[in-house]
């Protein structure tokens, strides 16, 4: 009796170690990415033959040294009421498994920012079972993770009301929209830097980006462990890939504005990064553009803001991106400005344009083209005019200030031509560069005849006053 007492340990030990495993993601109720080549993972005892069943498809891996599997499978057409099955030395069933639409929404506290705390969360009130939600747990980490905890749950009025309203306003609407289950993977916390969400090894390649981990080390960038670099990178966002998605959405620069002119590496290095990490190409990636905020100033300066926006404006270089502009709906008194649903309808819009081939929409405001200097005027073009330029408010155009040699900036008087804008100051008889809405907290009116304002903007190339901020 005794020896065998003395052996139980370790027979339930070896018993444990032959159990198959799933990831957290992939848990009762888990929404998977239609129309694509799926990878579905776990671990089970090394050289262990797993079997994964679905939707009449199976597929079988070895785990390999680490215990580790995955296999391939689908694509899956959208469908609900899935029974995902894992057969190795023991069996594990997954049920209620969605095949629909997934984006991960990520960034800071504008994208944490709940539904319960901003318009229109009191509608929050009959379930959602084709709208689920996935929040990652908040931690930070020394080295990439493989795993997060985790559950899936239908959005009801227990679930959706501390989710973040953007993402959620946005599932909503992109569910009413297409008619498929819709998954959301929450993963931001509030008040993180850009770098916070982006691989060591990006960071360390990258000359312009190395000082961000030379001011950690130094101790110059502070101590907050959800500031260190790469360190939410690797518990909230690599142990999620290569977790099929339809694309990312994105809020967050607050806290780079101190750091704007570096940020117009920093971001790009971010889209490419994650892009990389799931190795599934190009897919969308959608952001915020950064709201209005702050004191109203009385005449035309700098604005670290302005640059961080003109950042983030530049990232639409990149193949596949789309931003919503939010220059218009912000809050001076405070960073959390409330009208979260609005933001996410933009972001949809911009989704059906980059997500789902939305061919000749006007999914945006007018964005800046080129501009010529004529005599005493410089004209600017804008595109995204949709069906014309206006002003939102029916007044005189706003928020459009003219420099000349003197690179003095003086509030100019500014008319819509077409789909140009005619820029001038009686002062200003030589003019060389205009900007638009470039302030923390612009007074701006320029935007199109869907009702969507105009990204802010510059026509000058002068030095930032956020220049070599490290």
């Amino acid at each position: 009796m005794r020896a065998s007492a003395l052996f139980l340990p370790l027979l339930l030990a070896a018993a444990v170690e032959a159990d198959v495993r799933l990831p957290g993601l992939f848990g009762e109720g888990m929404v998977l990415q239609r129309d694509t080549k799926l990878v579905l993972r776990g671990w089970a005892e090394a050289g262990e033959t797993v079997t994964v069943e679905l939707a009449g498809e199976s597929a079988t891996a070895v785990a390999g040294e680490e215990g580790r599997w995955s296999v391939t499978m689908g694509p899956f057409a959208a469908s609900a009421g899935l029974t995902l099955a894992v057969t190795g030395r023991s069996r594990v069933t997954v049920e209620d498994v969605a095949v629909g639409e997934v984006w991960l929404c990520s960034g800071q506290s504008n994208m944490q920012w709940p539904v319960q705390a901003s318009e229109g969360g009191g509608e929050v009130k009959e379930p959602d079972p084709r709208l689920r939600l996935f929040t990652v747990p908040v931690q930070a980490a020394d080295a990439p993770a493989t795993d997060v905890q985790g559950r899936w749950s239908s959005a009801d009025e227990t679930s959706a009301p501390g989710f973040s309203a953007v993402a959620y306003w946005f599932g909503r609407k992109l569910r009413e929209d297409l008619g498929v289950p819709v998954g959301l993977i929450q993963s931001c916390l509030g008040g993180t830097p850009a770098e916070a969400w982006t691989s060591r090894d990006v960071l360390a390649s990258d000359p312009l980006l190395q000082p961000i981990l030379a001011s950690w080390a130094a101790g110059t960038a502070g101590r907050n462990p959800a500031h260190r670099p790469a360190g939410l990178f690797h518990a909230m966002i690599a142990p999620l890939a290569p977790y099929a998605m339809r694309g990312v959405l994105w809020y967050q620069g607050e806290s780079n504005a101190a750091r704007a002119e570096q940020y117009r590496v920093l971001f790009p290095a971010l889209i490419r990064d994650w892009r990389r990490t799931w190795g599934r190409g190009d897919f969308p990636f959608l952001f915020v553009q950064l709201a209005n905020f702050g004191k109203r100033v009385p005449d035309p300066g700098p604005s670290a803001w302005a640059e961080l926006r003109e950042a983030q404006r530049l990232a639409l270089e990149l193949p596949h991106t789309g931003m919503a502009v939010a220059i218009d709906i912000g809050d001076a008194a405070d960073i959390h400005p409330r009208n979260k649903r609005e933001v996410a309808r933009r972001l949809h819009l911009v989704a059906r344009d980059v997500a789902y081939g939305g061919e000749g929409m006007i999914c945006t405001g007018p964005r800046y083209w080129d501009h010529e200097v004529e005599e005493n005027r410089i004209v600017v073009r804008l595109r995204d005019g949709g069906g014309g330029l206006r002003a939102t408010d029916g007044l005189a155009l706003r928020g459009f200030a003219v420099a000349g040699e003197d690179r003095v900036w003086r509030w100019a008087e500014a008319r819509i031509d077409g789909f140009s804008v005619v820029v001038s100051h009686p002062d200003v008889p030589r003019p060389l560069a205009v900007r638009y809405a470039w302030a923390d907290n612009p007074d701006c009116n320029l935007g199109n005849s869907e009702g969507l304002p105009a990204s802010p903007f510059r026509t000058d190339d002068w030095p930032l006053t956020t220049a070599g901020r490290n």
